[in-house]
């Protein structure tokens, strides 16, 4: 049958987790940022859709084909390994160190990825300096600045709101990733991991690597958000909520309800008389 089944899944993940964490860091960087890349592809493609019809949703429908791709191709999503990685740290099949060095570089691969999407795609938007107003110009810009001053703007209290959005989201993502391996074949990979992505986005939850894109990209085309804003008001608590929500919602919970309880053994018990 296509359909693999939970505790398999998990075992499954915990495999792959384990080639993850050795893989050498020049390809944990080059598939890093391809995730990033991907990922800014896929934002922007969502960005047109919701300024074309007026529809967010519609926007939110398309957006997960990017993490196809990168789930497909096997590539290096920090916040898809915050769960993964875990799992094989918890069914022994790794190490903390590895673990965190997988983390590093995957994060500076996709921050790499992200901005030079960025860069190629503020170049096209803008016609090369030439365009300052356009509806995917105002469009970026808006999401950008909604994600860091607005929060700003409500002090502590923005802070936590962010925060919550953070773990609501990679709650979500990491199921995507848990997701793909359900189905053995392409087509159920694609629709598996397709459901939690849409539900994240279509919310407006925050994703530290879409977040990669977004922002720097808004500050490229003209957007009032500082380096501090950035990363202070985003970058940082996000990544941070994706992590944890990542290794203890997902993670975590999955490998204690699908762990395979040892047969009790009863030795040489005697009947009682």
């Amino acid at each position: 049958m296509d359909y693999v089944k939970p505790h398999e899944v998990v075992e499954s993940i915990a495999i792959a987790g384990r080639k993850k964490a050795k893989l050498p860091v020049s390809h944990i960087l080059l598939k890093g940022a391809l995730s990033g890349a991907f990922l800014g592809y896929a934002t922007t493609l969502a960005f047109t859709a919701s300024t074309q019809t007026g529809l967010d949703i519609i926007g939110a429908l398309i957006f997960p084909t990017g993490f196809v791709l990168i789930l497909l191709l096997n590539l290096e999503l920090v916040t898809g390994s915050f769960a993964m990685l875990p799992i094989a740290r918890l069914r022994g099949k790794t190490t903390t160190p590895l673990i965190l060095r997988n983390f590093s570089w995957a994060f500076i691969g996709n921050l790499i990825g992200s901005i030079f999407y960025g860069v190629l795609f503020s170049i096209y938007i803008t016609k090369f300096g030439h365009v300052e107003e356009s509806l995917m110009i105002d469009k970026i810009i808006a999401v950008a600045e909604s994600k860091t001053i607005e929060y700003k703007g409500y002090g502590s209290d923005g802070m936590i709101v962010l925060f919550i959005k953070a773990l609501l989201c990679n709650w979500m993502v990491t199921l995507g990733a848990v997701m793909a391996f359900t189905s053995q074949s392409t087509i159920g990979k694609i629709a598996a991991m397709w459901i939690p992505v849409f539900i994240f986005f279509a919310q407006g939850f925050e994703h530290a690597v879409v977040n990669m894109f977004v922002i720097p990209t808004a500050m490229m085309i003209g957007a009032d958000i500082s380096f501090g804003d950035w990363w202070l008001w985003n970058q940082i608590p996000v990544t941070v909520g994706n992590f944890l929500s990542g290794f203890i919602l997902t993670g975590f919970v999955l490998h204690i309800v699908t762990k395979q309880k040892r047969p009790i053994s009863l030795g040489n018990t005697k009947k009682s008389a």
